[in-house]
């Protein structure tokens, strides 16, 4: 049975997911961002693709006695002397944290694109392009593959724009406005960190690149969002325009890093060709085993085939493999028979409690993915521990990291295997979801809530127990479901702790702990 904190989620998540206009809506759900402890000493820790927290350099402040300097604080007065209703509510979004914020908007954005392209009329499906984003289909398809690489491709970049930023903060040492002019009415807990450069400025510099690329034809909502950051802390008081223009010019530098890896990583590639799938089916039956084939109708190319060689941020290739599951159960063996008809028992006696848990971590089309749904969880678990915004940021980046190996390790043993659906085996078995369009082992759900369930434990010892059962519910789900058999979603939950342990791995030499 679920608890209150899960169906709680459930409720925000619903409301979430429905429409744009209800990332608004939730705001009053959030305090304002009033972290325990600030880091100081974020600047030393160790960043994830940057070579060393001053790789990209920004130019030394103007000095606070200069008259450069008092126009701002004027301009900070002039905004305040008359605040429009828009202004306030700009101020209230954003003043809960810019981490937060776009790891919600990056959720609205991965919901809006996840949706598989329709087949043209010949029976062909057509597939998206980056070179032509807005050609139809759009550009992306956010399929959860493409969701965790684009959580964590963001979450990363933002981490390391924050240590950079904390490490400039204490090079320059220019202290806040509102230490120099009491005049100015701070909005938003005052924090004891210097200013230069600003932490939402350099979050939105980096943020907005990099989802230019991953979502590019949403640069009109991303650039407003953007704007509204860096606005919010010029009204509130917290930052002159000098602190913020600095802390976009410093994202930007590390989002064009960020930008040349996504290049190169094999994502491009990861769709493969008629004569790749075609090759996987021979090798199934090579094996004497029946191989997956696509139950839509008409049949639809695999997705992603190649993705299990994209490149990971923790892993490398040969950590892959070796934390491949062993062999499913062979589709002429008893043990697989007996499966089959565990998962045909539970789709013909679905209790109303199944039922409920199979919609709860359905996360299909149109939604934010299993990676997003984590995402949320994480979030609200992540406000009650009031973190500063470098350890939003890295916590964030963890998690995601570890979810986009979750995707890759997955898909590797997917195409590895290539292993049937029940439905496929038996066509009496009736689904509660839809089928995916991809083999079966092992489990994506129980992959990546293994490896999100293993983290973020790490991170709150104190809930571990219940992110395990919250991971053991979104396994059993699919089963219940009936997509996915027993040894599925057991030897997914499995590959997810091995390679979250990869990211806790990393938490405990990154110098944040």
């Amino acid at each position: 049975m679920k608890n209150l904190y899960t169906i709680t989620i459930l409720t925000i998540t619903l409301l979430f997911v429905s429409c744009d206009k209800d990332i608004v809506e939730r705001n009053e759900l959030y305090p304002q961002l009033n972290p325990i402890n600030h880091d100081e000493l974020a600047g030393t820790w160790m960043p994830i693709l940057l070579t060393a927290p001053d790789e990209f350099s920004i130019d030394a402040p103007i000095a606070s006695n200069s008259p450069a300097f008092t126009r701002e604080i004027n301009e900070i007065k002039s905004y305040q002397a008359n605040l429009t209703s828009d202004q306030k509510r700009i101020i209230n979004y954003w003043s809960v944290g810019g981490v937060l914020r776009w790891n919600e908007i990056m959720q609205t954005l991965v919901a809006r694109h996840n949706r598989p392209p329709y087949q043209n009329e010949d029976g062909t499906y057509p597939t998206p392009s980056p070179t032509n984003p807005f050609a139809n289909p759009q550009f992306p398809f956010s399929n959860p593959p493409f969701a965790a690489r684009a959580y964590a491709y963001v979450s990363a970049a933002q981490y390391d724009a924050m240590v950079a930023t904390w490490h400039y903060k204490k090079l320059y040492n220019r202290v806040a406005p509102f230490t120099i002019d009491a005049g100015i009415n701070v909005m938003v807990p005052k924090s004891p960190l210097p200013s230069y450069p600003s932490e939402d400025g350099a979050l939105a510099g980096v943020t907005v690149e990099i989802l230019k690329l991953l979502f590019p034809t949403e640069i009109a909502f991303i650039q407003e969002k953007a704007d509204e950051q860096k606005l919010y802390r010029i009204l509130c008081g917290a930052n002159v325009r000098s602190d913020i223009d600095a802390g976009v010019v410093l994202g930007r530098k590390i989002a064009a890093k960020y930008i040349t890896r996504a290049s190169s990583d094999g994502a491009g590639a990861a769709i493969g060709n008629q004569t790749l799938w075609s090759q996987l089916e021979a090798n199934a039956i090579a094996n004497g085993e029946t191989p997956w084939i696509s139950l839509d109708i008409p049949a639809r190319p695999p997705m992603l085939p190649l993705f299990g060689n994209v490149k990971s941020f923790l892993m490398t290739p040969a950590d892959v493999v070796a934390n491949r599951p062993l062999p499913p159960p062979s589709t002429n063996s008893q043990e697989f028979l007996d499966e089959l008809n565990e998962v045909k028992n539970y789709s013909e006696n679905a209790t109303r409690e199944h039922m409920q848990i199979v919609t709860f971590w359905a996360d299909g089309v149109g939604t934010y993915t299993p990676p997003g749904h984590w995402n949320h969880i994480a979030g609200e678990s992540f406000v009650n521990e009031r973190y500063s915004e470098v350890r939003w940021a890295r916590n964030m980046a963890l998690l995601n990291l570890a979810m986009m190996d979750a995707a890759i390790s997955c898909w590797e043993a997917k195409y590895f295997y290539f292993n049937p659906r029940p439905t496929q085996m038996n066509p009496s078995i009736k689904t509660l979801t839809g089928v995916p369009n991809f083999p079966a082992y092992v489990s994506g759900h129980s992959t990546f809530s293994g490896a999100a369930a293993t983290v973020l434990s790490h991170f709150i010892p104190s809930k571990a127990q219940e992110y395990q059962a919250m991971a053991s519910e979104a396994s059993m789900s699919r089963l219940y479901g009936a997509i996915h058999y027993r040894s599925d979603c057991e030897a997914g939950l499995v590959l997810g702790e091995n390679v979250g342990n990869f990211a806790v791995t990393r938490a405990t030499i990154d110098g944040a702990e």
